[in-house]
C-alpha cells in the first residue's frame, strides 16, 4: 500500500515539475494589430502586473477588454478619449500618451498574442532604430 503510495506521489511531483504553459493571469500580452502599420513598436502589455493590482473585472467588465489577445480594435484615437487604456493612462491615474515608449516597446514585428516570456524578451532596445532603412 504503501509502495503504491509513494508511486502516486512521485507521479503527481513529477507533473508538477514539468514545464507548465503561461496563463495569461502571469504572461505578457503584445498587442499589434496596427503598431507595425504605423511605423510604431507593437505594445507590451505587462499583464501580470495589473493583474496583481486588479481584478478581472476591472479591465475586461468595467472598460470592455475581450478575454482574448488582439479582441479588441484599440486605436490611439480611443485611447486619448479614455477607452480601454485610456480609462486610466490620462496623466492622472497613470502616465498619459505623451509617454509613447513606455507601452510601445515590443520588438518590431512580433504578432499579436500572449506572451508566456518576461519583458526582457519582448522589449526592443531603445538603441535600435526603426527605420527600414538603418542597419
Amino acid at each position: 500500500m504503501y509502495k503504491s503510495a509513494l508511486i502516486g506521489l512521485l507521479g503527481m511531483m513529477s507533473i508538477l515539475a514539468l514545464p507548465q504553459a503561461a496563463h495569461a493571469e502571469y504572461a505578457d500580452v503584445v498587442i499589434n494589430n496596427y503598431a507595425d502599420a504605423a511605423g510604431m513598436r507593437p505594445v507590451v502589455f505587462p499583464h501580470w502586473y495589473h493583474r496583481i493590482r486588479f481584478r478581472c473585472k476591472v479591465c475586461h467588465a468595467d472598460l470592455g477588454f475581450e478575454f482574448k489577445a488582439g479582441g479588441n480594435k484599440i486605436t490611439m484615437a480611443k485611447i486619448i478619449d479614455g477607452k480601454f487604456c485610456g480609462a486610466c493612462h490620462n496623466g492622472e491615474i497613470s502616465w498619459s500618451v505623451e509617454n509613447c515608449g513606455m507601452c510601445h516597446s515590443g520588438v518590431p514585428g512580433t504578432p499579436t498574442q500572449i506572451h508566456g516570456s518576461t519583458v526582457q524578451r519582448l522589449v526592443a532596445p531603445t538603441y535600435k532604430s526603426l527605420d527600414k532603412k538603418a542597419k
